[in-house]
């Protein structure tokens, strides 16, 4: 820029100056526009502060409205009942009261608000930590009520009403809903009999054929609940708790208790539902059926709350014929899933405890559970060894059967050797195949008889590892180190470890590591006794060590008395291989194969029909 630009632009910047100073305000201007700005100001704060005295003057009268009591006459509040509640407005005011019936195993509370038992304490069980009675629901957990469809096209529900007490017994209590018609009234009658877990229950409608509508031919029975943590650990609890129910021409069913489901049961009418949470459960039980029509089952979100296990509710059809006077019986069952004492009612209660697949089942019916029975006695952990020791003395004949058939293929070791020496540069593995089928068949060796009799011991493990978790004959049943055999004994809790907890859980389960270390000692002895196996099946070896760790990570978060049972039934294997290994002699095998080689083979028709076929596949590859 040059110079006569500067100039330029100071003369521009002068002269704005000097306008902007005699246009500007004089100080007496600016002082006087201060008073105004600050007289605004300090009315605008008036107001404001006025306003807020006014809101809270407001609010005040407001409250005072609000807890002021409203001088409403008797004659008003009547009205206003009777115009709500029609006929049952005689009920619908009242105290509620507390009423108990109990025998030695059970107290149910019956509310007079609803007429339904609202808490049921088991008195021969008990929470971990705490020796009061076990209580299954209370409160506001449960809710039971009908729905009343009146001629006036209104639905009331009886948990609104008060009843009242017309028969009270130790055992035995009636409830009554009355209604304005003197005649017309719906009890509620409960009784329980000594030593027994079931509420025999009935439901009598008595002149209610003027008051529920005529166009209904039945009325529906809600009973919803929330299941309380009743275990140590809240996780196994919600992954058993669930709904189970039973049509009346079906085998009873239930929703998977890792879903959140509706059920509607509509294909046959419904003998009972059951309310199942891991070890104890409520069931409510017609004595003929409830309507399938209507009727549904649910399964709730599982709640975020330590104490909360999951949320379930049933609606059941009652039929309803108009007679002056019907009565609808069922039952209530509050007790322990024990597999017995549900056999003993009937209606094929029992199945709601887990027994396996019905092939497995029976071993859990027909050993387990008899045992389990008879040695209640003693302490659960000696029980389940001697459990293990027959189950070993039963399969005996099975475990020589495996121990001889792998003496054999060892002291073939030498034969299968000089094969693969013979092949191993012949790369026709077919070949290699016909020669050592051959070798097994001169010598009276099967390499499958080995395998064939593990097979028949999975029946027995998987009926044990549907059934042992569910048994509440382990429940807080203690056994060394463990307080508790049905769940897992945790001797470390390391905490929240990222994918540990996820694979294996934040804790070391001492009975799971203990199977574990034997699982993989008995793994890598079966392995050396059968060397051959392991250079044919290269890959099987690295499945027989891979899976006791899938076991494991399985088994750390399962029922101790489960995995103290797998360990029993290692350390037996290798006490009857030992004893097995002592009196039976290799070198008396040797001689029997030694003999069985020098006579003729007699080739068996199924024999043929395999050498055939791999001939033919022989012939297709060359192709």
């Amino acid at each position: 820029m040059d110079k006569n630009s500067l100039i330029g632009l100071g003369l521009i910047a002068s002269i704005l100056g000097i306008w902007l100073y005699i246009s500007g305000p004089s100080k007496e201007q600016i002082a006087r526009n201060r008073q105004i700005k600050d007289s605004i100001a300090l009315v605008q704060q008036q107001a404001q502060i006025a306003q807020m005295a006014k809101d809270a003057a407001l609010q005040k009268a407001a409250d005072t409205l609000k807890t002021a009591p409203i001088a409403i006459s008797d004659s008003v509040k009547s009205s206003q009942l009777n115009d709500r509640y029609k006929d049952f407005s005689v009920s619908a005011k009242g105290t509620k009261e507390l009423f108990t019936i109990e025998n030695e195993m059970v107290k149910a509370t019956i509310s007079s608000k609803g007429g339904y038992i609202e808490k049921v304490e088991l008195k021969n069980y008990h929470r971990p930590g705490n020796t009061n009675p076990l209580i299954l629901f209370e409160g506001d957990s449960v809710n039971f009520s009908l729905k009343i469809p009146a001629y006036n096209n209104m639905l009331f529900s009886t948990d609104e009403f008060y009843f009242k007490s017309v028969n009270k017994t130790a055992n035995t209590i009636t409830l009554r809903l009355e209604t304005a018609q003197a005649a017309s009234y719906i009890e509620y009658l409960y009784t329980l009999k000594p030593n027994d877990y079931m509420v025999q229950s009935e439901i009598r409608f008595v002149g209610m054929q003027n008051i529920i509508s005529q166009t209904e031919d039945q009325l529906q029975l809600t009973w919803a609940m929330i299941y309380p943590s009743q275990e140590k650990h809240i996780v196994k609890e919600r992954e058993a708790a669930t709904v189970y129910f039973k049509q009346d021409i079906n085998d009873p069913d239930y929703i998977n208790p890792l879903k959140d489901e509706q059920k509607e049961i509509n294909e046959a009418d419904i003998k009972w539902v059951s309310f199942k949470q891991q070890f104890f459960n409520s069931t409510i039980i017609a004595d003929k059926t409830f309507n399938k029509a209507g009727s549904f089952i649910k399964l709730g979100q599982r709640p975020t709350s330590e104490i909360v296990v999951k949320s379930v509710s049933a609606e059941l059809g009652i039929p309803f014929a108009h007679a002056p006077t019907e009565i609808f019986k069922y039952q209530f069952y509050f007790g322990p899933n024990h597999y017995n004492t549900l056999e003993k009612y009937g209606n094929s209660l029992e199945k709601i405890v887990p027994t396996g697949w019905s092939v497995f089942s029976y071993i859990n019916k027909w050993m387990v559970i008899p045992l389990f029975n008879g040695l209640n006695f003693l302490n659960m952990g000696i029980v389940i060894l001697l459990l293990t020791l027959i189950v070993k003395i039963v399969l005996l004949p099975i475990a020589y059967k495996t121990y001889m058939s792998g003496a054999r293929m060892r002291v073939l070791k030498p034969e299968t050797d000089a094969l693969n020496a013979k092949f191993e540069k012949n790369a026709d593995p077919m070949k290699k195949q016909q020669e050592q089928m051959a070798l097994y068949r001169k010598a009276g060796v099967n390499p499958l008889s080995g395998c064939l009799p593990l097979l028949l011991q999975f029946p027995i493990l998987i009926a044990l590892f549907a059934f042992l978790p569910a048994a509440i004959e382990l429940r807080q049943q203690g056994f060394l180190w463990a307080d508790d055999l049905s769940t897992y004994d945790s001797i470390w809790t390391f905490g929240e470890v990222p994918f540990i907890n996820w694979a294996y859980g934040d804790h070391v389960s001492l009975f799971a590591a203990l199977m574990f270390v034997s699982t993989i000692i008995y793994t890598y002895m079966n392995s050396s006794m059968m060397p051959q196996q392991n250079t044919q099946m290269p890959g099987m070896k690295f499945m027989m060590y891979f899976m006791p760790v899938i076991f494991l990570a399985v088994m750390n978060r399962y029922a101790a008395g489960l995995s103290w049972y797998y360990f029993l039934a290692n350390m037996f294997t290798f006490l009857q291989n030992w004893i097995m290994k002592k009196i039976i002699s290799d070198q008396k095998i040797r001689a029997e194969l030694e003999a069985n080689m020098k006579k003729p083979v007699k080739k068996s028709g199924f024999q043929a029909r395999l050498e055939e076929m791999a001939k033919q596949r022989q012939q297709i590859a060359r192709k």
